[in-house]
């Protein structure tokens, strides 16, 4: 009988570790002063000393979060440097939303056969994600797993920590009735809805990811993979020139009907109006093509809208101005009232 080694089990260790070797230039573009290790510990370093200089109580905010199946769309085109970036901006945005600034990310990989040129193309695109965001790729896993995920195809996600000063901390305390919601443009789908997306798109439509769609001006594939916006360095711009941000809500899984309920206190409710910002064109063309409910397509896609703002009336004109020389896009959508912390799209 001949040897049974790892890799004719199909887990080649030397694969892996001369593919990891290879990918520290794109880690190591994201380090600061605060890491003190490169790739390949068992565990990441993160000096924390700067947080006590800078914040009377420092308050770590963590995530973890994947990509779902927009993968799917990454496999059919064979294209894997914007799924790495979708979920650094996903996780960036998740604590944002609480004031925290990004400090340190680390992603998992988990495939059936590891190919290092997809490796490498996920690890660009983290890099380029965490460099966009001012937060440091510090370490990860790769798992080569055979047997458990089709040729061809891995998952992928991602963990964040940050920080926030205890005293700015956001958390929807002060949100009262008669408060302004903005609504910050999304890039696309961003990284939810996409099951239902590829329905339509793809099995009653019966496009091919590489068709061009008119309506869309560009391929289907191309619309799909559209990366999800990292919104942290125009929050930031507000909240660093001491404006106030009541509330903020990332519009995920759960679209507007789960989202900003999470943010409310419990005798507050939020109205959105509908048609108070453009909704992007593939929204209308999945709206339309599948005769998705108007209460459904609010509650699965974000329609536009990736980030609410909640603010004071007062600070309602100071914010968006602020967010629009930051480079956002920004429209006022609704506004808060007395209810019982639920949302309605009118």
């Amino acid at each position: 009988m001949e040897p049974i080694t790892y890799k004719s089990a199909g887990v080649d260790i030397a694969a892996k570790s001369s593919t990891i070797s290879r990918l520290k230039d794109y880690t190591r573009s994201t380090f600061n002063p605060e890491v003190l290790c490169d790739i390949g510990l068992f565990g990441g370093l993160y000096s924390a000393k700067g947080l006590a200089d800078k914040m009377n109580h420092p308050v770590l905010v963590s995530s973890v979060d994947g990509v779902g199946t927009k993968l799917k769309i990454a496999f059919m085109l064979d294209k894997h440097n914007t799924v790495g970036i979708d979920i650094v901006s996903h996780c960036v945005d998740d604590i944002l939303v609480q004031g925290a600034r990004p400090l340190f990310f680390m992603d998992y990989i988990a495939t059936g056969k590891l190919e290092p040129r997809v490796i490498e193309g996920l690890v660009e695109g983290l890099a380029a994600g965490c460099r966009e965001a001012g937060c440091a790729l510090i370490g990860g896993e790769t798992a080569e797993m055979p047997g458990f995920y089709p040729v061809g195809e891995y998952d992928l996600a991602g963990f964040i920590v940050g920080a926030v000063d205890k005293d700015k901390l956001i958390d929807g305390k002060s949100i009262k009735p008669g408060d302004v919601v903005l609504g910050l443009a999304s890039s696309g789908l961003h990284t939810n809805g996409y099951s239902l997306a590829r329905k339509i798109l793809l099995e009653v439509d019966g496009y091919k990811v590489t068709d061009p769609v008119e309506a869309l001006g560009r391929t289907v594939g191309e619309e799909l993979l559209e990366t999800h916006r990292c919104y942290a360095r125009s929050v930031f711009q507000v909240l660093d020139k001491g404006m106030e941000i009541k509330g903020m809500a990332h519009l995920t899984g759960g679209g507007f009907y789960d989202n900003i309920p999470r943010i409310l206190p419990d005798n507050i409710d939020v109205k959105i109006k509908s048609g108070a910002w453009p909704v992007l064109p593939i929204f209308q063309l999945l709206q339309k093509d599948g005769n998705v409910p108007f209460e459904e397509m609010h509650h699965v896609f974000n329609m536009g809208i990736g980030l609410v703002v909640i603010v004071a009336p007062d600070q309602a004109e100071a914010v968006k101005a602020e967010l629009e020389t930051a480079g956002e896009k920004v429209y006022t959508i609704g506004n808060t009232v007395e209810g019982s912390q639920k949302a309605f799209v009118e």
